[in-house]
């Protein structure tokens, strides 16, 4: 096993170990060589040869494995005697169990207590653990680290630690074995293990490949760290991919991808909402966020550096999906292929304004209507139409409106209108309110609602209050407040919360819908 560099040691790993340390992985004796499919749509539709490496196909569904077990078998026979421990609420956890239980080792998974049950079900099916413990991942590390220390448990870090890459470079080992003649990879990064072992492997082998990695822009730490050129905090990320989900990269995996990676590419979540309807209609496989990200990246890139005629890889690297969050995916991989336009219009309160209306929209699908009537002379229509030529069908659609006559706003490119407002169409109160618009973000266990309106609630007028469940560990709200005079200690409030927020006051959606603006 090779030794991680530690405050005392300054050694680190040469790309020569790492590479005999990948060809003589014991990872085979509970991974699977893993196929490197073909999507025939895809790439008829980008004129490329477009593969992808499955690895939902593995025992765990995600590449985790790989690395989890090439740590643990390497361990000394004291340190599996004692067991091992780590804190994930996903893949990671998974393959820590997984592994440990073939090898007869004890395990201890600490998760979030907002852990959804499928992941905790699915931990406890491969022989793990659990101790519920913390609001966060961060919270569930800490207590992993103590109790490693307290009762002699082996820390299986995620990412951060060369038998880690080394077990996750084994995945590109097979993609040489399966196609020596790939031109790029599209690697997704969250911590960046399985970036750094497909880095490490084949720039020392065929370096003419290029390595792309793949970040989600709620999460990109290691664009961040490139930036500053060292690793670097974020203060927040987002939770859609919540498999990538990482504030800070790690030290190592960072000295690797900083040395060899070729490109970065950043996508957002409507983008990976696409690509995971793309993997389900190419190949019928049902990824997850972060199991998508690469091929969303994989498509930008192709358009935006017009590549043609290449054959080029990206990783479905895992598909441990909570089945309800779907239900936002559906809703949203329209939105990630440019197939539909979300517009507010105002028309005359007037008999025949509706058919007007949608006779200038003439014979295009509409996908959702609502209206409110507002007042005895005008009504604030909400309406999603469905496009066939994405933007430059998006923007013909708006002239045509306006053309016509009509105020019209384009929502489709705003969160808040996306998540929330489109499903509250019409509520306005009858006076103008000092409000003041919140997004928030809580996990999903007993009481945190609860603790959301006692917090606030006592204190401060609610006036506009959203929530819509979409099957993830963090729950989203939208909520309005009426804050008294003492606006200092309102915003204390908000922060003691301790869940994520950012105001939205200003935002036009807000405004456009739900206020009693003059």
């Amino acid at each position: 096993m090779i030794v991680l560099k530690s405050s005392n040691n300054s050694y680190v790993p040469c790309g020569a170990e790492y590479l005999r340390t990948v060809l003589r992985s014991p990872v085979y004796e509970i991974a699977k060589v893993t196929p490197l499919q073909k999507m025939e749509k895809l790439s008829l539709k980008f004129n490329n040869t477009i593969l992808v490496k499955r690895e939902d196909q593995q025992p765990v569904h995600s590449f985790k494995l790989r690395g989890a077990y090439a740590m643990i078998v390497g361990l000394t026979q004291d340190q599996k005697l004692r067991g091992v421990i780590t804190a994930s609420a996903g893949n990671h956890a998974q393959g820590v169990a997984y592994s440990a239980n073939k090898l007869g080792i004890r395990s201890l998974i600490i998760m979030p207590k907002a852990t959804v049950d499928i992941k905790i079900d699915a931990v406890r099916s491969f022989g793990g653990e659990i101790i519920l413990y913390g609001n966060n991942f961060d919270e569930a590390k800490y207590k992993a680290i103590e109790l490693s220390k307290k009762y002699g448990y082996t820390f299986i870090p995620p990412f951060d630690h060369p038998a880690i890459i080394a077990g996750q470079a084994t995945l590109a080992m097979e993609l040489l074995q399966q196609n020596a003649h790939i031109d790029r990879v599209f690697v997704p990064v969250g911590g960046g293990g399985l970036l750094a072992g497909i880095i490490i492997l084949l720039k020392q082998l065929i370096p003419q490949i290029k390595i792309i990695a793949v970040e989600s822009k709620d999460s990109a730490c290691l664009e961040a760290a490139l930036k500053v050129g060292h690793p670097t905090k974020l203060p927040n990320v987002g939770l859609f991919a919540d498999g990538v989900a990482v504030k800070c990269i790690g030290k190592e995996t960072f000295r690797i991808c900083k040395q060899y990676l070729d490109d970065i590419i950043t996508v957002n979540s409507d983008e990976i909402c696409a690509a995971m309807k793309d993997l389900f209609e190419d190949i019928r496989a049902i990824a997850e966020p972060s199991g998508a990200l690469s091929l969303a990246g994989m498509k930008n890139y192709i358009k935006e550096y017009k590549i043609i005629n290449e054959q080029l890889v990206h990783i479905l690297s895992g598909a441990n999906v909570n089945f309800h969050g779907l239900r936002y995916v559906s809703e949203r991989c329209e939105l990630g292929e440019q197939k539909e336009a979300l517009l507010a219009a105002v028309i005359p309160e007037r008999h025949g304004s509706f058919l007007k209306f949608c006779q200038t929209l003439g014979k295009r699908s509409i996908t959702e209507f609502s209206y409110r009537y507002l007042d005895t002379d005008k009504a604030y229509l909400f309406v999603s139409v469905r496009l066939t030529n994405g933007l430059q069908e998006r923007n013909k659609i708006i002239n045509q409106i306006i053309d016509s006559g009509y105020e019209v706003i384009d929502f489709s490119d705003n969160e808040i209108a996306k998540l929330h407002i489109r499903y509250m169409i019409g509520g306005r109160p009858l006076k103008n309110l000092q409000e003041r618009l919140f997004s928030f973000e809580f996990p999903e266990s007993p009481g945190a609602l609860l603790n959301f309106l006692q917090t606030l609630g006592n204190n401060w007028n609610i006036s506009l209050f959203h929530y819509r469940s979409h099957g993830t560990d963090y729950g989203r709200v939208l909520a309005a407040f009426e804050p008294n005079e003492n606006i200092v200690c309102f915003e204390k409030y908000l922060i003691a919360l301790g869940y994520n927020f950012h105001e939205e006051t200003n935002n036009p959606a807000f405004h456009f819908f739900l206020t009693h603006d003059e």
